[in-house]
C-alpha cells in the first residue's frame, strides 16, 4: 500500500454535522444573505459509516477544518460520473485554505466494492464513505446525486446544490457559465455570506432504502422485469451504453423511482414520434399499461416478489448483427481514439480506404463500437472517388443506442463504387475518465446479379437562415419536390443541432391532401433517431414532403451555448443545421447520382433562388476571393458530405456556375 494511504485513511470521516451552537449570522453578524443557513438537528454524533476498507468514521476527526464539502455521488450516475474529476480538482485547490470534501453513496444500489472502482476509475482521491441506512441523505435533505451541500466551522449548511451549471440533463455545455460551489467556497472563506445560497440540483435521484409493500399485485417478479426486458434492458445491461444496469432485483430497485421520473418526463425510452397513419417498423414506445406498471411499482417501494415467477433471461446476440459473417471488417483506425475525461467533444471523421477495386452492392451493415459507454453514436457514409457522382448523401449505415444494423430485402442494396473511402462521423460523451475507442463497421455484400434496386438518401436541406439572438421559436421550412422515377420512401430522419426544437414531415399529395408523415415535437440532439417505415411508401409523380423545423435560441433552452448570438449554419454543435433526410429505393440504373435531373423553364424565382444560393455560398466560404471554392476552404462537414454534389464537372473545385446550375434543378 501506499505510504500515503494511512494520511488518506486518517482523513476519513462521518458525514453527519453537530447541532449548532448559536442560530446562523454571516460574518458581520447578521443573518446570512441569499437565504438563511440550514441547522441540523437530531443527528446522532456517534453515527458511524464506512469507508471502502470497512473502517467506520466520525464527524470528531475533521474539527480542524475551517469548511467540510459533502457530495452526495453515484456510482452509476452520469452526471456523478462526469463531476467526480472536477470535484477533485477544487479538493486540492482548496486543500491549503482548510477545506475538506467528502463523498457519501447513500444508493441502496452501490456496494463497496463499486465505489472503490469509482474513486479509482475518475482519480477520486478525497474520502468516499456509504451510507447504508440512508439517514446520511435524510438529514442533508440530499435527494440526487451530484449533490453538495457546504458546511461552515460551525457545521451548519451555507450551500446546497450543484457543482456548476455545465452538465445536465440531456445538454453539455463546452464550459460553465456559473460556478455556484466555488464562488461558495470563496465567499465564506472571506467571511462573506453565500450569495446564492441553495440551486436546484440535476442528476439521478438517490436510491432510496424503502420498506416495500409485499401486498402489492405488481413486483419486479412478476411483472416489472418482463416490461423492462421488453423495453429497457437492450441499453440498460452490462457492458452497453445505458448508465446502468436493469437485469436483476438488485440492479433495478435503488433505481425504481428514477425509472418512474424518466418514464413520466417521456425521457425514456427515447422515442417521441407522431404521425397521422404511418407506422414504424423501429418504433419504441412504452404502452401506458407497462408504464402504469412501473409508476405502481415505484409507489410500492418496488417489491420484489417470488423470484420463482421471473422469466427467462432476455439473449442478446453478443457477435456481428448480421445475417451472416461480414465479408469485410473495417476499424475508424490503426489506432484506438482517445476520449477526454470530460468536456465537449465535437464530431470526429474518420476516413478509411477500404481498397474496393470493383463496385461492390452492400446489402447488410453492422457498427459495433469500440467503447458503449462513450460512443454516443456514429454514421457510416460512402464517400465516391473524385469524378464519380455522388449517389444521393452516401449514407451507409448507423449506430445510436439499441439500434446499430442496417439490413435490406433481398434485391436492394446499396452501390459503393470503386475506389470508395467509408468516412465514418463519430459522436462521443465523456465519461468522468479517459477513454478509447476503436470502432469497426462489417459489410455483407450481395450478389450483384440479384440486385434490382438500389437504397440511396435523399434530403430536404436549407442552408440560408438566420437565428435571432433569443428567438424562441424561429422556423424553417424546406420542401422537397423531386424524387427519382419509381422511388419508395423507406425511412425518413431529421437532424439539427442543440438549438433543435421539433421536426416534422408532410406529405404533401399531387390532389393537395395533406398528410403528416412523422412529427417530433421534442426534438432531442441526443438521439439521432431514424424513422423507418413498416411498409414501404410509394412516391407518385407530383408528390412532396414539406419539413419544417423550429429553433429555439433563449435562454430556456438549457443546451443553448449562447442566446445572445444569431446563429446561422455551420457543422459545428454550436451553429444549427436543418436537413431531413429520405432512404429511398430505386429501380437499378435509373438514379444519376449527384448530376441534377433535367427542368425545363425554370421560373424567375426559381432563378433568382438559384443565384442567391451562389452568392451566399460564395460570399462564406471563397476565402481567397479566386472565383472557386477547393476542399480547404470548406467546413469538414460540408467537404464530406456536399462537395461532390456541386462539383458536376468533377474538377476537384466549386464554381459559382457550378452552385448555380446545381441550385436551379435540385429542390435541396
Amino acid at each position: 500500500m501506499p505510504q500515503t494511504a494511512p494520511l488518506l485513511l486518517s482523513a476519513l470521516l462521518l458525514l453527519y454535522c453537530p447541532p449548532a451552537l448559536a442560530t446562523p449570522t454571516d460574518a458581520a453578524g447578521g443573518p446570512p444573505a441569499g437565504g438563511s443557513a440550514s441547522v441540523l438537528s437530531g443527528v446522532r454524533l456517534d453515527l458511524e459509516l464506512p469507508d471502502a476498507y470497512g473502517k467506520n468514521h466520525t464527524l470528531a476527526e475533521f474539527a480542524d477544518s475551517r469548511l467540510l464539502v459533502v457530495t452526495f455521488l453515484g456510482t452509476e450516475c452520469p452526471l456523478a460520473k462526469l463531476y467526480g474529476p472536477r470535484l477533485q480538482e477544487l479538493a486540492d485547490q482548496y486543500a491549503e485554505q482548510g477545506v475538506t470534501f467528502i463523498g457519501v453513496d447513500a444508493n441502496t444500489q452501490d456496494s463497496l466494492a463499486e465505489i472503490t472502482a469509482y474513486a479509482r476509475r475518475h482519480d477520486v482521491k478525497f474520502p468516499l464513505l456509504k451510507d447504508n441506512t440512508g439517514e446520511a441523505a435524510l438529514s442533508f435533505g440530499a435527494t440526487r446525486t451530484p449533490e453538495v451541500f457546504v458546511l461552515d466551522a460551525e457545521r451548519r449548511i451555507r450551500y446546497q446544490g450543484r457543482i456548476d451549471d455545465q452538465y445536465g440533463v440531456g445538454y453539455a455545455r463546452s464550459a460553465p457559465e456559473r460556478h455556484d460551489l466555488r464562488a461558495a467556497i470563496d465567499q465564506l472563506l472571506a467571511g462573506q455570506a453565500v450569495a446564492a445560497a441553495k440551486t436546484e440540483a440535476v442528476g439521478c435521484l438517490i436510491g432510496r432504502r424503502r420498506r416495500p409493500d409485499e401486498s402489492s399485485d405488481v413486483t419486479f417478479s412478476n411483472q416489472v422485469s418482463r416490461v423492462l426486458q421488453t423495453h429497457c434492458v437492450e441499453c440498460h445491461r452490462e457492458g452497453e451504453i445505458g448508465p446502468f444496469a436493469l437485469e436483476n432485483y438488485e440492479q433495478a430497485s435503488g433505481w425504481a423511482e428514477m425509472i418512474d421520473e424518466v418514464v413520466r418526463t417521456k425521457r425514456m425510452p427515447p422515442w417521441d414520434a407522431h404521425s397521422d397513419n404511418t407506422e414504424f417498423a423501429n418504433e419504441r414506445k412504452m404502452p401506458e399499461s407497462d408504464k402504469q406498471v412501473l409508476y405502481d411499482w415505484a409507489a410500492a417501494g418496488a417489491p420484489e416478489g417470488d423470484p420463482a415467477n421471473l422469466p427467462p433471461p432476455r439473449e442478446f446476440v453478443d457477435g456481428w448483427r448480421l445475417p451472416r459473417d461480414p465479408d469485410m471488417v473495417i476499424p475508424i483506425a490503426d489506432k484506438p481514439f482517445k476520449i477526454a475525461a470530460e468536456g465537449t467533444i465535437e464530431y470526429q471523421y474518420f476516413a478509411v480506404d477500404p481498397g474496393f477495386t470493383e463496385d461492390k452492392w452492400i446489402q447488410a451493415s453492422d457498427i459495433v463500437p469500440g467503447n458503449r459507454a462513450a460512443v454516443h453514436h456514429v454514421i457510416a457514409f460512402i464517400s465516391p472517388p473524385e469524378g464519380e457522382g455522388r449517389r444521393g448523401l452516401g449514407w451507409l449505415s448507423a449506430y445510436v443506442p439499441g439500434q446499430s444494423s442496417m439490413l435490406l430485402p433481398e434485391g436492394q442494396a446499396r452501390l459503393a463504387p470503386a475506389g470508395s473511402r467509408i468516412i465514418f462521423q463519430m459522436h462521443y460523451t465523456p465519461t468522468g475518465s479517459p477513454q478509447e475507442d476503436k470502432t469497426k463497421i462489417g459489410l455483407v455484400f450481395a450478389d450483384p446479379e440479384t440486385v434490382t434496386e438500389e437504397v440511396v438518401t435523399l434530403a430536404a436541406l436549407e442552408e440560408k437562415f438566420e437565428i435571432a439572438p433569443h428567438a424562441k421559436d424561429h422556423v424553417v421550412r424546406k420542401t422537397k419536390k423531386h424524387w427519382p422515377a419509381g422511388a419508395k420512401l423507406l425511412a425518413m430522419s431529421p437532424h439539427m443541432h442543440v438549438r433543435g426544437k421539433s421536426f416534422r414531415y408532410d406529405a404533401i399529395w399531387p390532389d393537395g391532401r395533406r398528410e403528416t408523415l412523422v412529427d417530433i415535437p421534442n426534438y432531442d440532439f441526443n438521439w439521432q433517431n431514424a424513422y423507418v417505415l413498416a411498409e414501404p411508401l410509394e412516391l407518385p409523380p407530383g408528390f412532396a414532403v414539406e419539413c419544417t423545423a423550429h429553433f429555439d435560441n433563449s435562454k430556456q433552452n438549457l443546451a443553448n451555448p449562447d442566446p445572445s448570438i444569431a446563429v446561422r449554419w455551420g457543422d459545428q454543435t454550436w451553429e444549427e443545421m436543418m436537413i431531413g433526410f429520405f432512404e429511398v429505393a430505386v429501380p437499378r440504373g435509373s438514379y444519376q447520382g449527384n448530376r441534377p435531373a433535367a427542368a425545363t423553364g425554370p421560373t424567375d424565382e426559381e432563378r433568382q433562388r438559384a443565384k442567391g444560393v451562389a452568392e451566399s455560398l460564395f460570399q462564406r466560404f471563397d476565402a481567397n476571393r479566386d472565383g472557386a471554392i477547393d476542399r480547404d476552404e470548406l467546413p469538414s462537414t460540408f467537404r464530406v458530405f456536399a462537395f461532390n454534389r456541386y462539383d458536376l464537372d468533377g474538377d476537384r473545385i466549386i464554381t459559382e456556375d457550378e452552385v448555380y446550375e446545381f441550385a436551379l434543378h435540385s429542390d435541396s
